[in-house]
């Protein structure tokens, strides 16, 4: 059997690529629009999804253990580009993580400090593990009271491929979520509201029910994103 790569070699050879080829000009615009203390290389997210798939066709892991590992090892890199590869990365392997993976996973989200990275990690490879292991629920639930906002946000996130696409199950959403109505975040009550809009889009009753159990407890922000599309798609 083949010697999987060293990740750290891995890793290193590909940031220096990437410091290579990116864009000076975008990597200040993007570092200044996060406001984030990485290094950025300025590659457009098209760009690093080619390379998170050419990376992968290499096998650079068999496994779970290997994909963390790579990812890992990125994520200790002080490199924007990086951190988003191998967040790309997870959502193309997404189906390698199990429910073990989850407290690795609520790792990444504490330690991303940015929408940037937590929302795909929670859409996709978070979102893949519940919609497998309907059980994990449970933890989500711990994740909606965690003390950090991002891994709060991650678990309101957590389900929206899902719920967006006609499925998905509303009636957790809606006990995960409506002890978050009252927060202050920002984060949150846009997150909140923005999953609230993509259900309505398929199940506008959904939506209008829920804004009549919770209206009185909703944001401003919450309730004007749930609502933006409820006119047009039924029709008035």
């Amino acid at each position: 059997m083949p010697t999987a790569p060293d990740p750290t070699r891995l890793i290193d050879d590909l940031d220096r690529e990437l410091a290579a080829t990116g864009d000076p000009d975008r990597a200040v615009q993007e570092k200044r629009y996060l406001k984030s203390d990485l290094h950025f290389h300025g590659h457009t997210l098209p760009a690093l999804r080619r390379r998170a798939q050419a990376l992968r066709a290499t096998k650079p892991y068999a496994d779970a253990a290997g994909l963390r590992a790579l990812v890992d090892v990125a994520w200790t890199r002080p490199s924007h580009d990086l951190h988003l590869l191998s967040v790309l990365l997870l959502e193309l392997d997404r189906k390698l993580l199990e429910p073990d993976d989850l407290p690795w996973l609520q790792g990444l989200v504490r330690t991303s400090f940015t929408w940037a990275y937590v929302d795909s990690l929670a859409a996709w490879p978070l979102g893949d593990v519940v919609r497998r292991h309907p059980q994990t629920r449970a933890a989500l639930r711990q994740w909606a009271r965690d003390d950090d906002v991002w891994v709060r946000r991650a678990a309101v996130l957590a389900e929206l491929v899902e719920l967006r696409q006609g499925r998905g199950d509303f009636a957790h959403f809606e006990a995960l979520v409506a002890p978050l109505l009252a927060e202050k975040s920002f984060w949150i009550r846009k997150a909140i509201g923005w999953v609230l809009r993509d259900v309505s889009k398929l199940r506008p009753e959904l939506v209008r029910g829920f804004v009549e159990r919770h209206g009185a407890q909703m944001a401003p922000l919450t309730l004007r994103e749930a609502t933006r599309k409820l006119a047009d798609v039924e029709g008035g």
